[in-house]
């Protein structure tokens, strides 16, 4: 491929496969070592719940992110969850161990990773041409979620030869290898792209002044927030924004089922079960991005798109539980995951295309994190309920509610009325030089 001669993404993208198998591990780890500690998915709610709630942090980095080196933000990011990693092990071998250690790491490894890809999606219009966003993306998808088909399926038979212990030791070392990776992106001051090289270091001539540019001088502090402020304005008003409300509805059906699905493996087999399971939820959603360029799915309005994407999804989702055959049940809920990877390209293209770069690290981080901030809450939800009810019942009803959230966006008028990506350029939203941080306003 073309799009691999570039060394700074090839760089990124391989870098980006090895931690992946770190994060993919010691995510798969923490939760079944969370439930062989406590034996309840209260806890594991808890523990979903503090793995996600980073994703607020990630509301407050994007302003950061457009101002900090790109390279410094991957290097330290592996090397604290490196060293976060090796607590776990050392506890364990001095018997010191407990499932409050875990929980305290949980969201602190958690934190790390959320400066990683927002950084990463940020520079991608930056390293490639504009033509080559939609397969950049795909091949990020695959770093992003493909190696959890690997590791998810390997992952239930090393926790039951090795312990889960043990893949924290492991998942170390991954991270280590990654940031010396990372270490090597070349990075030149100065313009937004040079032959070969990413050259996005943050001066203050590439940060967002466009906000502030004919207002007094403001504190390095209070241009945060009002970046950060006019970020989710801008978001807000557009019509994404009912994409957006949807979305927060599936996640927080998501966290819920993430937090069940320890005990609905237990009672189905076992580790391998759960291995398996997240299998199929990658190897869906791996398959959905990778198909996203062949499906033509840019042609299709994008309201109509995530809603028969997501309708299908619902649908799949609650029949997965209800199968007499786990082989079926591996097969539907992979299926339910095909969707959400296909839109998830075209969304990410949708904001490559419509919004100014200056202002992608800003946009990115806050869309990831408005659309992540209800996993938290879904956990915890799903952790609680499967106290009084059967994890398969906890799982049919966050099918249903993906089924609901997919037919609203058929029959509302707005979300209907969102073109296909062909047609989005960066004045499509009302994203402009002279427009951003005015009364400007973007019409519904």
């Amino acid at each position: 491929m073309d799009i691999l001669k570039n060394r700074n993404f090839t760089l990124m993208f391989i870098g980006r496969i090895l931690t992946n198998i770190g994060d993919s591990l010691y995510t798969v780890a923490a939760m079944w070592l969370v439930y062989d500690l406590s034996g309840s998915t209260l806890y594991t709610g808890l523990a979903g719940f503090l793995s996600i709630i980073p994703k607020i942090i990630q509301l407050l980095s994007g302003p950061f992110i457009d101002r900090l080196p790109v390279r410094g933000v991957l290097v330290y990011s592996q090397l604290i969850q490196g060293i976060l990693l090796l607590i776990v092990p050392i506890a364990y071998y001095f018997g010191v161990l407990t499932v409050g250690l875990v929980l305290i790491i949980t969201p602190l490894l958690a934190t790390c990773n959320t400066w990683v890809y927002p950084a990463q999606m940020s520079a991608l219009p930056k390293i490639l041409e504009k033509k080559q966003l939609t397969q950049g993306n795909s091949l990020f998808s695959l770093a992003y979620q493909g190696i959890d088909v690997a590791c998810n399926a390997v992952s239930g038979i090393l926790i039951g030869i090795l312990g889960a212990v043990s893949l924290y030791l492991w998942n170390s070392i991954g991270f280590f290898i990654g940031a010396l990776l990372f270490a090597q992106i070349r990075i030149k001051p100065g313009g937004v792209k040079s032959e070969g090289n990413l050259s996005i270091e943050p001066h203050e001539s590439s940060a967002p002044m466009a906000l502030h540019e004919n207002k007094p001088k403001q504190t390095n502090m209070n241009r945060y927030f009002l970046d950060l402020k006019e970020g989710i304005r801008l978001l807000v008003k557009t019509p994404l924004s009912k994409i957006l409300f949807g979305v927060i509805i599936i996640n927080v059906a998501g966290g819920a089922t993430f937090s069940v699905m320890p005990m609905y493996s237990d009672h189905l087999g076992g580790a391998d079960v759960y291995g398996i399971l997240l299998m199929s939820q990658a190897l869906g959603s791996l398959v959905g991005a990778l198909c996203a360029p062949y499906l033509r799915l840019e042609r299709i309005r994008l309201g109509r798109l995530y809603a028969i994407a997501f309708t299908l999804s619902g649908l799949a989702w609650f029949l997965s539980v209800h199968s007499p055959w786990l082989w079926v049940t591996f097969l539907v809920y992979g299926l339910a995951w095909f969707p959400g990877g296909a839109v998830n390209v075209i969304i990410n293209t949708v904001l490559q295309k419509g919004v100014p770069q200056q202002y992608l690290g800003l946009i990115f981080s806050v869309t990831m994190a408005l659309s992540g901030i209800a996993l938290p809450l879904g956990s915890l939800i799903g952790g609680t309920l499967g106290v009084w009810l059967d994890s398969s019942t906890v799982i049919s009803l966050c099918g249903i509610t993906v089924l609901l959230v997919g037919l609203y966006w058929s029959m509302d008028r707005t979300a209907r009325s969102l073109p296909n990506t062909e047609v989005i350029d960066e004045g499509f939203f009302g994203f402009s030089h002279q427009s951003v941080g005015t009364s400007h306003s973007i019409e519904m």
